[in-house]
């Protein structure tokens, strides 16, 4: 078996991997979203809020199963039929998340205060004028979680709730600025005492705190990228080299 045969063969059944296990998170995505109340049945010795926070997961799943089944089909579809556009298709699709992907981790690490910059104009009005409204019931859900979840308040802090819809609605902020699992109030002297840091910081905090962990990962996921896009671009180029 020559070199170009045994990579093409690799190259497919790695794409049939990530084909069936994008597949996978599809459906399973598909299941929680639209037959949630059947998916819920099964985790009834769960609390009914960890297993809300957990169907919200199901659009995050629908995503990525998406995106994996488009890759796997274009890999082992370009490599089996070695097709030049699929294969510069699968590259060019690799290479725009690797790049994302860099450019994220740069920015969240290295330029934490540019992040914020960017992301605090986008979130911080959500939460002031959604989070607490009963007509957008998804963000207060999705908020709850991360701040229960990273034991945080707001974005940068308490303060984000002062003049929100939340505070207007209840003259007071969300548990969570008070680092609270009772039904005290959490007043604005309370929150100021409790100094909880805004999810933004947290994030950040748990990121670095576990930095080993998360390196070892994303370098993982790098390699992988990167080794997807040299077999493509081999392939690509040897069959290049055949038309002429």
């Amino acid at each position: 078996m020559g070199c170009f045969t045994f990579i093409k063969v690799m190259m497919i059944l790695f794409n049939v991997f990530i084909f069936l296990g994008g597949g996978t998170l599809l459906g399973v995505g598909i299941w929680v979203s639209v037959d949630s109340n059947s998916f819920l049945k099964i985790f009834e010795t769960v609390s009914a809020n960890a297993a809300l926070q957990f169907v919200n997961v199901g659009y995050f799943l629908i995503a990525i199963g998406a995106l994996l089944v488009l890759l796997g089909f274009l890999g082992c579809c370009g490599a089996q039929k070695e097709s030049k556009c699929l294969l510069l298709t699968f590259f060019t699709i690799i290479l725009i998340i690797f790049i994302a992907e860099v450019a994220g981790a740069v920015v969240a690490l290295v330029y934490s205060s540019l992040a914020e910059s960017i992301l605090g104009p986008l979130l911080k009005p959500v939460l002031q004028n959604d989070y607490g409204s009963s007509s957008k019931p998804d963000v207060t859900k999705i908020w709850n979680a991360t701040m229960e979840n990273l034991h945080c308040c707001g974005f940068n802090g308490y303060t984000d709730f002062t003049n929100s819809t939340y505070y207007s609605n209840y003259r007071h902020y969300p548990s969570y600025c008070c680092n609270s699992t009772s039904n005290v109030v959490c007043t604005e002297l309370s929150a100021m005492g409790a100094k909880i840091s805004g999810c933004f910081d947290q994030l950040l905090y748990l990121i670095r705190k576990n930095a080993a962990i998360v390196g070892g990962v994303a370098a993982g996921i790098c390699a992988l990228e990167l080794a997807a896009m040299v077999v493509s671009m081999y392939l690509y180029c040897h069959l290049d080299k055949e038309i002429h």
